[in-house]
């Protein structure tokens, strides 16, 4: 049984080496496309960067001596973690919008496409929000240990998963991207999808080990 939370830098050699392979994998790519619309495209790469590198922060530094809570407050912390998870997809929209129609798909496998990966996408964010709640999704457990004790959700896209939001929430992306027929922001749901696997094995895992050592 774990008895210390996992220090600041636990996991994140993993995060480091990932965030530098994943990085210039996708510069090769946007090169290949020839390297169109820069601040958009790397703004939008930006903003899951800068969302999982303060969630990471975020819970180190509160199960490591409630720092979060003392500067920004629960309320406060998730007021950041939903901005940031919301320009998520502004910036994938407005990279989308700018660069639609660069994929050249035929409309009825993109209308095809887009239905198979939004519906999955938006009955996890449902699942979220009914069964699991927006809170403990955004990592509520890391402030207030009334969240550790609630039982594991079996409801929903809960059934065939454990980790219904990283699985099939994170589908969506794709569905923007393949919405607006861009070559670029498919790239861009890519990386955000691969990213988000490595905040689980690097930070995530690590602190559900700590949290939820009892079970």
């Amino acid at each position: 049984m774990l008895t210390q939370p996992p220090g600041l830098w636990k996991g994140q050699l993993l995060h480091v080496a990932s965030l530098l392979t994943l990085l210039p994998l996708l510069a090769a790519i946007w090169v290949q496309l020839g390297e169109p619309y820069p601040r958009l495209f790397w703004l939008a790469v930006a903003v899951p960067v800068c969302h999982q590198i303060f969630v990471w922060l975020a819970w180190r530094v509160e199960l490591n001596g409630n720092a979060t809570s003392r500067l920004l407050g629960f309320h406060g912390y998730l007021a950041v973690f939903f901005t940031l998870f919301g320009a998520r997809f502004i910036s994938l929209i407005a990279l989308g919008w700018v660069d639609r129609g660069s994929l050249q798909l035929n409309l009825s496998l993109q209308i095809f496409l887009v239905m198979a990966l939004a519906l999955p996408g938006l009955y996890a964010m449902y699942s979220v929000r009914r069964y699991f709640g927006m809170a403990r999704a955004a990592g509520a457990d890391h402030f207030n240990e009334r969240y550790r004790a609630m039982p594991l959700v079996s409801a929903g896209i809960f059934r065939f998963t454990s980790n219904g939001m990283y699985l099939y929430a994170f589908l969506l992306f794709w569905a923007i991207a393949i919405g607006f027929d861009s070559a670029n922001a498919l790239a861009v749901a890519a990386f955000s999808h691969a990213y988000i696997w490595v905040h689980y094995f690097a930070t995530e895992k690590p602190d559900m080990e700590y949290l939820y050592a009892s079970r």
